[in-house]
This record gives structure tokens, C-alpha cells and sequence, in this order.
């Protein structure tokens, strides 16, 4: 770690790939990824639609928790209880330890949340099971703080009653997220930005589009204020045929103005190609810790499905990793400002143009929580610091039990295993009704990304039928 900026505020450091030092706390994390929105509830019902298993998702913690923080005897609170097969995995063959587990359902969480509304002092007994982790937090000798996705209106009053301090607080995790508030900082700053317009409600944004269409765009995307995994975001063809715009969702708007950016693509305004990575940021009391840059894996609709590290192209342009440490040192002052603390990332944009040396970098957006790229960067790092990795989003073609899945990759010789450089190494699995896995998140680890891409490969051969890209 020798690289590191500091200028009134707190220490920036570029890690140069290496792992920054994490949590010396215990935690109690609620995987709380229905709260994403903060309340939003229709934005909420979108995510739970769109996104396919998603209580089983809140697994991927498992094996990261206790190294984002080092105990002792950290809970993770999940909505569906865990495999026991890829437990045993996590845990016997990669010698991880692993957190103690507390199943709460999001309807069970919010009715805690109400219930201690009305009463702080309410014995959580009305709502979880006897023996549950969580009852006994609050009678440890050891400090415990609070964390999740992000801290809602509900988990500081689970965490006080609990006795536990949260790690960031409900404005501050929901300002470290909120796009509108880091693109006026850009702004302010003189940091590039895509042309931008502000839409107050559904009614102004055909005005932001008259207004982009007249700068050369012939699409816009809209974005709402705080979004994930696609959900608030949505595409405008057309802009210059103000009657067929779509219509955007009211939800949108929950937070206040939209944004109304212009889509670059190839062939707009000189565009040749665009490449989309990602600095994985860890933001502690009086650092912010640079550890990685990734390239995000997006789908036709610029939706997540998984990421690559390092970015494939980043030795070709050697300049390109210089400026996005000079725009991140700027921007996770700002997150860190906000009063944020724990792992983020930022988004990018690089925009290479015709006749023109170096690319454009734009930040796209900070996403101020435990993303889709950290639980494969932290557990790469773990097991191969000097190596690369690959983590894709899977949906099988066949779906089987997770103990033939992992017999399976096991067989083949290419499952990862402690004291192996390479191979798949299973993050997590997704289950439908009929408990089988359905998808899955594997992370592949090579000494480089041709390793990585080639046990992918494998994996699909490996796989019974096959399996699809899938959205994260």
C-alpha cells in the first residue's frame, strides 16, 4: 500500500490490488436486501419480481463475514436458511470459518420494526424462534456493531435494542447511494459527467429529452435516485418523437427528481466503444482503501451479470487506471463524507471516441454497500492474492440438488479447493420451489484471466444441460 493522497479528510490509499486491512469488530449483518430502496415499496415489488430466488441470495455473506470482520462469533441474519451441502463445502474444504446464522424473513424483520415502533422495550421473542443467534447479541461481553445492506429505518432499532451500534447511519448510508446528490457533487467538483437533466416528475421528461436530443443523443436513460440491480432505471428511444417516449413509473420518483442522461453508444457523438469497470472501495473511520478494479459483465439491457478481474484491457491503456484513482480519490472523499463506512464501489464509464487518444471517464454511480463484486474480490484475494478472477451469474438448464452440483464439479477435478491456485469455486445458490438449484454464483479463480475464462468453460461443460447468463 504506497500509494495514498490525503487532503483534509481521510486518507485515500490505492491499495494496488492487495487487500486492505477490514473490521477488527464482531458484526451482527442483516442481509437485508429487500430494504434496498429505502422504503420504496413499489420500487421494492419490481426488484422481488424481476429478480428471481431472491431469498436465497442473502447466502453470499456467508462466506465473506468473517473476513470483512474478524469476530469474534460474528450472526449473519438471513431470509432462508442456508445449504447445508455448500456449507460444508465453504467450511471443511476451503477452511473458512463461517458466522453464526439467524433466518428472518423481510416480513419478519419489518414487523420488528414495527413492533419495536410502538415499543422499544418489546421482547423480540414475539418474532423469533427460541435459541435464535440474534436473542443472545446483546448478552456478549464483546462489542457488537450492526451492518447490512444498507442501514434502513429499521435496523438502527433492531441494533439499539440489541444493544449493538450501527456502522453508518440511515441518512448516511441512504446519501452514499443516492445519485442525484454524487451527480451534483461531480458538478460542483468540475468532475466529467454525462449530460444530465433533472426530471421533477413524469410530466418533465419529455422536456429532458427535447433538451438531450438537441445536444446529438437520440437516447436517454432515466434513473432514479436509488436503484439496484436495474430496478430504477429505464431507457428512452426516440427522443426526438416527444409522443412515444414511454411512460416512466411514478416510483421512480420516490426519492425526488429523476436523472435523464444522455445513452452514449457506439456510432453517438463519435462514441467507438464503451467499457464499464468498477473500483472496489473499503471506507473505514479515517481511510478510504482502494483494493480493486474490475470490469463489470452487463447484458444487452445494461444489466449486472457479473465481473472480471483485473478488466481485460486495462494493460493497453495504461493511462486508464491513473484516472479513475484521480476521480476516485475526490468521489470516496465525498462517500466517506456522507458518513458512510464499509465496502462500496464505483462505477465507470470509459468512452473511447474516434480520433481521440485517451478515453472519456466518467463516474456513473457509487453503490454504498456490499455489491456483486465484493464477495468475489474478497475471497479471491483470500485464496490467491496475486491472481485473477471471474464471477458469473448462472441459471441452469436442468436443475439439480446442490450435493449433485458439487459432486459433480468435484468429479471433473475443477471445483476449488485450500491450497489450490485455480478452479470454481461455488459462492452461492439460488433455489426454486422445488428446492433444487436453479442458479447460482460462481466465482472462477486462475493465475490470469485466461485461466479464469477457460474453467467457466469447463463449468458449462460440467454443468447438467448447460447453463444461461443470468442477471446478479
Amino acid at each position: 500500500m504506497n500509494s495514498s493522497a490525503h487532503v483534509d479528510g481521510p486518507l485515500f490509499v490505492d491499495t494496488h490490488g492487495q487487500m486492505p486491512p477490514m473490521w477488527s469488530r464482531r458484526a451482527v449483518f442483516f442481509a437485508n436486501l429487500l430494504s434496498l430502496f429505502f422504503g420504496n415499496e413499489e420500487q421494492t415489488r419490481v426488484l422481488s419480481e424481476e429478480v428471481g430466488e431472491l431469498d436465497s441470495y442473502s447466502a453470499r455473506l456467508i462466506p465473506i463475514l468473517d473476513i470483512l470482520f474478524e469476530g469474534p462469533d460474528n450472526v449473519l441474519v438471513v431470509e432462508r436458511k442456508p445449504d447445508p451441502a455448500l456449507c460444508r463445502y465453504l467450511s471443511e474444504d476451503l477452511g473458512l470459518t463461517l458466522p453464526r446464522i439467524s433466518v428472518l424473513p423481510h416480513g419478519d424483520y419489518v414487523r420488528l420494526g414495527r413492533l419495536l415502533t410502538e415499543d422499544p422495550q418489546a421482547s423480540l421473542s414475539e418474532v423469533l424462534k427460541p435459541h435464535d443467534p440474534l436473542s443472545s447479541v446483546g448478552s456478549s461481553s464483546v462489542e457488537t456493531w450492526a451492518d447490512g445492506y444498507v442501514t434502513d429505518a429499521v435496523l438502527p432499532q433492531l441494533a439499539e435494542r440489541l444493544g449493538c451500534r450501527t456502522i453508518s447511519t440511515t441518512c448516511a448510508s441512504q446519501a452514499g447511494n443516492n445519485k442525484g446528490l454524487l451527480q451534483r457533487f461531480l458538478v460542483e467538483q468540475g468532475l466529467p459527467t454525462v449530460p444530465t437533466e433533472f426530471a421533477s416528475g413524469p410530466k418533465e421528461i419529455a422536456s429532458c429529452a427535447e433538451r438531450l436530443h438537441a445536444q446529438g443523443f437520440d437516447s436517454a436513460v432515466v434513473r432514479s435516485q436509488i436503484g439496484a440491480s436495474g430496478v430504477g432505471m429505464m431507457k428512452l428511444t426516440n427522443l426526438g418523437n416527444a409522443e412515444t417516449l414511454a411512460d416512466v413509473p411514478s416510483y421512480f420518483f420516490h426519492e425526488g427528481p429523476c436523472l435523464v442522461q444522455g445513452w452514449l453508444a457506439p456510432g453517438i457523438l463519435g462514441v467507438e466503444q464503451i467499457r464499464s469497470p468498477s473500483t472496489q472501495l473499503f471506507l473505514d473511520e479515517t481511510h478510504v482503501y482502494a483494493f480493486d478494479m474490475t470490469e463489470q459483465i452487463l447484458s444487452e439491457h445494461n444489466i449486472h451479470e457479473g465481473n472480471e478481474s483485473p478488466p481485460p484491457y486495462i494493460e493497453t491503456m495504461p493511462g486508464l487506471r491513473d484516472e479513475t484513482i484521480r476521480q476516485a480519490t475526490q468521489v470516496g472523499r465525498w462517500l466517506h463524507e456522507t458518513g458512510y463506512r464499509g465496502t462500496a464501489s464505483i462505477d465507470w464509464l470509459v468512452v473511447e471516441r474516434v480520433g481521440q487518444a485517451e478515453p472519456d471517464v466518467y463516474v456513473c454511480e457509487i453503490n454504498a454497500r456490499v455489491t456483486g463484486a465484493t464477495y468475489p474480490s474478497l475471497l479471491a484475494k483470500h485464496f490467491h492474492p496475486s491472481g485473477a478472477w471471474l464471477l458469473r451469474n448462472l441459471r441452469l438448464t436442468h436443475p439439480v440438488t446442490s450435493s449433485v452440483l458439487l459432486k459433480t464439479l468435484e468429479e471433473k477435478g475443477h471445483l476449488f479447493h485450500l491450497g489450490r491456485r485455480s478452479g470454481v469455486l461455488p459462492l452461492n445458490f439460488n433455489f426454486g420451489r422445488d428446492g433444487l438449484v436453479h442458479k447460482g454464483q460462481f466465482i472462477c479463480i486462475g493465475e490470469d484471466s485466461q485461466e479464469c475464462r477457460r474453467y467457466l468453460s469447463l463449468a458449462e461443460e460440467d454443468l447438467p444441460g448447460g447453463w444461461t447468463a443470468d442477471r446478479d
